[in-house]
């Protein structure tokens, strides 16, 4: 365990309630990646003041809040922290039920509270990083069984699979990564950022863990990468959960000619202040000043706000719009070539994947599995409840 430290000798109002102490003097190294080395958490309690926890390499430190910049900011009411901090599992629940928020880095933010759980097995929810062949890749993982892969959406992360992870711990090993050029992965400023570039990632971090086989779950441009890797490398897949899956263009793509040139790399010299981006973004997310959206935006701005990660943003985008429908290559040809069960998972108000798309999804793949929702584009955070009871349904059948 770490070596806890003391914040100084406050003055007694400026002690911190003992509920967060008790968080502190079970803090775990070994659970939490701290990329830097070192991280600020500040632990806000509603009306009743602020404290941050200071991680320096295995030691933390719990001081009174000041002027210092934050890198991961939880806040909550005071009951909201007394059950965190007497029920090992209070955190998670009180992030799923909004009772506690999560914000700026939740890499971070709920590393610390997978840390601070007390648990012990093996299953426990855990943040690492690994040396692939592809670079360094971030994790978030917990539970024992079956492994389960998730790959996120363009311009997501590995916290977008939170709930999933949670709702699947109890019967797999779920594994949720940051692609690289995205979240704490590596960036590499030439990569390819297509989807054979992104699936070869995936089975390098396979081959890292030791996992010779996995079912899939992809949403968005993860659902493209997870048909890829099964096209590719059908020895290494299981079943394979489709959310909204980034498709082929089947309509005539107007900008095509213009997206042949390197114009990603533009991204390196793109000035991005975060005082002109972070409104625009938020005003264009449906939600994106509250609850999940906005911790959703907060993780897409932490990689888009620095040159490299605006390079694989939108390299990863071009090569989206780019993919090829039809022909020996094309998608659509290729797709009925799928060997592994298949669920596709859609929402009926998906602005991004219309669920018109299925229609052709059918014709090609006739085997496949369907399920409508009632929900955008991000089914595992919109309707987390049916999402994840048909996964775990098809997973199990």
């Amino acid at each position: 365990m770490a070596t806890l430290k003391s914040g100084g000798s406050p003055r007694s109002t400026d002690r911190p309630p003992r509920f967060l102490a008790d968080l502190i003097e079970r803090f775990d190294p070994d659970v939490i990646d701290v990329p830097s080395g070192s991280a600020r958490v500040r632990l806000v309690v509603d009306g009743d003041g602020a404290w941050d926890a200071v991680i320096e390499a295995d030691e933390i430190a719990l001081r009174r809040a000041d002027n210092a910049q934050p890198d991961a900011v939880l806040s909550a009411d005071g009951d909201t922290w007394d059950r965190i901090a007497r029920d090992v599992r209070g955190g998670m629940d009180a992030f799923r039920s909004r009772r506690l928020r999560v914000r700026q880095n939740l890499h971070l933010g709920v590393g610390f509270l997978a840390a601070t759980s007390n648990l012990s097995d093996d299953g426990r929810l855990r943040f690492d990083s690994y040396s692939t062949r592809k670079g360094r890749i971030s994790t978030l993982s917990a539970g024992e069984g079956e492994p389960v892969l998730c790959l996120h959406g363009l311009g997501g992360t590995k916290a977008s699979f939170l709930s999933t992870v949670a709702a699947l711990a109890d019967r797999h090993r779920v594994i949720a990564l940051d692609l690289p050029g995205f979240g704490d992965s590596d960036k590499p400023l030439l990569a390819a950022y297509d989807a054979p570039y992104f699936a070869d990632a995936a089975t390098a971090l396979l081959d890292e863990l030791g996992i010779e086989q996995a079912h899939l779950i992809g949403n968005s441009m993860g659902g493209r990468v997870a048909i890829e890797l099964a096209l590719l490398r059908p020895e290494r897949v299981g079943k394979v959960a489709l959310l909204s899956p980034a498709l082929a263009w089947l309509r005539d793509r107007r900008w095509r000619w213009l997206l042949q040139a390197p114009l990603p790399l533009l991204g390196l010299i793109q000035p991005a202040p975060r005082v002109i981006t972070e409104p625009i973004v938020r005003n264009l997310v449906p939600g994106g000043r509250d609850g999940w959206s906005a911790a959703g935006v907060d993780e897409f701005l932490r990689s888009f706000l620095t040159p490299r990660g605006r390079v694989a943003f939108y390299e990863a985008a071009r090569n989206i719009y780019l993919d090829e429908p039809h022909g020996e290559r094309g998608f659509w040809p290729r797709l009925a070539a799928i060997s592994s069960e298949t669920l596709f998972i859609w929402g009926r108000r998906d602005q991004l994947v219309p669920i018109a798309f299925m229609k052709h999804v059918e014709r090609t793949l006739q085997a496949a599995r369907h399920v409508e929702l009632d929900c955008g584009h991000v089914p595992q955070l919109e309707a987390p409840e049916q999402t994840h009871a048909a996964i775990i349904d098809f997973f199990d059948r």
